[in-house]
């Protein structure tokens, strides 16, 4: 088991060794096992994954950007799978901190704003909220930061 509690701030990056795959429209979007994984201090992780292990054309530049302390300003993308559009679905870092080099291009897909992720073919559920994107699998603990009542922590 891997509790929220013991995950560092600033955020570890790490290589993730459980294949990872996101499903929406009855389309595969990805399927990697050359993702990265973001642990944050009461925050599900986050799983970054690489442009080639992306579908092609299923990605289009969204609206908006946001900005993190850690790993600095983020793009946003739509996600489009036949007649399907998600607006924000996932986002990445073009040119992150020197710390978050390695996940500079790759995108970090919204669990609950798709049909199905899972890690080592088991389902993720969303962590609760719309703003962190972390996946929770069976073997991650919290209390998850990111619910009502939970953005003071």
């Amino acid at each position: 088991m891997e509790s929220v509690w013991d995950y560092p701030r600033p955020p570890r990056l790490e290589r993730a060794t459980a294949r990872v795959t996101v499903v929406h429209a009855g389309q595969v979007i990805v399927d990697s096992d050359s993702c990265w994984r973001v642990l944050e201090t009461s925050h599900p992780p986050v799983y970054y994954v690489p442009r080639q292990d992306i579908a092609a054309g299923v990605l289009e530049l969204g609206e908006g950007r946001s900005y993190c302390e850690f790993k600095g300003v983020a793009d946003y993308w739509d996600l489009v799978a036949g007649d399907v559009r998600v607006s924000r679905a996932g986002w990445s870092y073009a040119r992150p901190t020197p710390a978050y080099a390695d996940i500079a291009g790759a995108v970090a897909f919204y669990p609950s704003r798709v049909d199905e992720c899972r890690v080592g073919g088991e389902l993720v559920r969303a962590q609760d909220g719309d703003f962190y994107g972390g996946w929770i699998t069976a073997d991650i603990t919290g209390p998850f930061k990111g619910g009502p009542g939970t953005t003071g922590w």
